[in-house]
């Protein structure tokens, strides 16, 4: 994916983008527009060996917006929304907001997590099990736009698969990140529902490599690559609400060196 980008990708130098550096520099990119990747979870974890990705701190993030439903980063261990929090924390009415809101479904009142829960448990066949968090109502008080914004689940025989729906990725900061965060939900999801992990589709409109993360993507995808780890969750968690990130069984994890101090657009 990487290659293609920088090989065949569009450049948005010269032209007026939003992002800027912390100098105050426009951040440009090198994009391709309508990547799909495909993970099978059945045959492996999708974690990247070039380089390690954090999955337990990557699952903290996910049950933060999709258990604990919060919007405030004082909920998080993490320091990555720290850029987008207000001097209370919060980031608007954006991801773990609108988790928590409620809206009238057949089998009654709840949110978008419970009624995929249900449907999973009580209509798997249905091709209506989704999750949609860009909610323009609410845009203008969100502090960040949702990029991985809707979740579709299919369950096809006894697997669980899902689509995650992304408008924007910084690839070099955060894809590994998210397909991490989305194979350990399927995994969640499959089990506390009676299912096992199917296949992870990732959609990403924008998969843009910025300026000053091109020569830190050349040295990454010219490493060793490493099998992969293996991933598991604790048998023992039936419902999903009672997940934590240390369920996430992670063995055999070889990676090479990290790189530190990864420049940030916003």
């Amino acid at each position: 994916m990487c290659t293609d980008i920088l090989e065949n990708g569009f450049s948005t130098e010269g032209t007026t983008v939003r992002a800027r550096w912390e100098d105050g520099a426009p951040a440009y990119t090198i994009k391709q527009f309508g990547v799909v990747n495909r993970y099978d979870l059945s045959e492996e974890f999708p974690a990247l060996t070039l380089r390690k990705t954090a999955i337990k701190t990557a699952t903290d993030e996910l049950l933060w917006i999709w258990q604990r439903k919060s919007n405030n980063i004082k909920d998080l261990n993490g320091h990555i929304w720290d850029e987008w929090a207000d001097q209370t924390g919060s980031i608007g009415k954006a991801y773990g907001y609108q988790m928590s809101k409620k809206y009238k479904f057949a089998q009654g009142e709840m949110d978008q997590v419970d009624n995929v829960i249900w449907q999973l448990k009580n209509q798997p066949q249905s091709r209506r099990i989704m999750t949609n968090i860009y909610n323009f109502d609410d845009l203008s008080e969100m502090n960040l736009e949702p990029c991985a914004y809707s979740m579709t689940f299919n369950v096809t025989g006894n697997k669980l698969n899902g689509i995650l729906n992304q408008r924007s990725q910084d690839i070099l900061a955060a894809n590994n990140w998210n397909v991490v965060q989305y194979a350990v939900l399927i995994m969640m999801l499959a089990q506390v529902t009676g299912f096992v992990p199917g296949e992870l589709v990732h959609v990403i409109s924008d998969a843009h490599i910025y300026d000053r993360h091109i020569p830190l993507i050349r040295e990454l995808i010219s490493r060793k690559e490493f099998p992969a780890p293996k991933v598991t969750l604790n048998p023992e968690v039936k419902d999903f609400y009672d997940f934590t990130p240390d369920d996430v069984i992670v063995e055999n994890y070889q990676a090479g060196e990290q790189i530190k101090d990864i420049p940030i657009a916003i």
